[in-house]
């Protein structure tokens, strides 16, 4: 059974082992959640080094060793021999979590397929069964969840803080939290000044 979970990983420690197509698609995705990376691999795609090159990532041109994963609090190997990634697995200390691209029930922790709309991320699973029909279902939300959702996100997230900050009653905070939770107010053009009005009834209410 798995855990599922969303780590802040700025700033934290991740080694990818291998500089293939497959390392390269993970190292992206930490990059993107503001880990610090070390590739370690003879070679690299030419995106890894061009990253490489740029000093977005840490490259160890060599091959791997128990010690290249000192430090790390995950560890990715994506080597295409299936030896050196178990051997990363046994080498890895029990506070590090380790991910085998092609051995989930190997792996500490599995990569789920992402759909990211901003704020919005929505993380789909098949816990190793069917990466593809993870990617599939991915597919199907993005046409449910469209680009609008960003600025809805950024709209609820600003909403919130205007609301634990004006509104004092924990019943009406709540009510006001489900009310702009409403699928109307995706679309709508005006969603900020409707929000303005209903805060302003509430405070008024509230004072009373």
């Amino acid at each position: 059974m798995l855990y599922p979970i969303n780590l802040r990983m700025r700033e934290r420690n991740v080694v990818v082992i291998g500089g293939g197509r497959v390392a390269q698609r993970k190292v992206f995705g930490l990059l993107d959640a503001g880990a610090k990376v070390t590739v370690v691999s003879p070679e690299l795609t030419s995106e890894l080094l061009r990253l490489s090159e740029t000093g977005q990532i840490s490259w160890r041109p060599e091959h791997y060793a128990k010690e290249n994963l000192e430090g790390a609090l995950l560890i990715v190997a994506a080597t295409n021999d299936r030896e050196t990634n178990l051997a990363v697995k046994r080498d890895a200390a029990p506070n590090q979590l380790v991910n085998i691209v092609d051995d989930p029930d190997e792996s500490d922790f599995q990569v789920p397929s992402v759909l990211k709309r901003g704020k919005l991320t929505v993380a789909v699973s098949t816990s190793g069964a069917s990466p593809v029909l993870a990617k599939k279902i991915c597919r199907q939300l993005e046409q449910m969840f469209d680009d609008q959702y960003e600025s809805y996100l950024d709209f609820l997230a600003s909403s919130r803080k205007e609301i634990k900050e004006a509104v004092k009653d924990e019943t009406v905070k709540r009510k006001l939290l489900r009310t702009i939770a409403d699928e109307s107010f995706v679309k709508d053009p005006f969603r900020e000044e409707r929000f303005a009005r209903i805060l302003e009834e509430a405070i008024s209410e509230e004072g009373e």
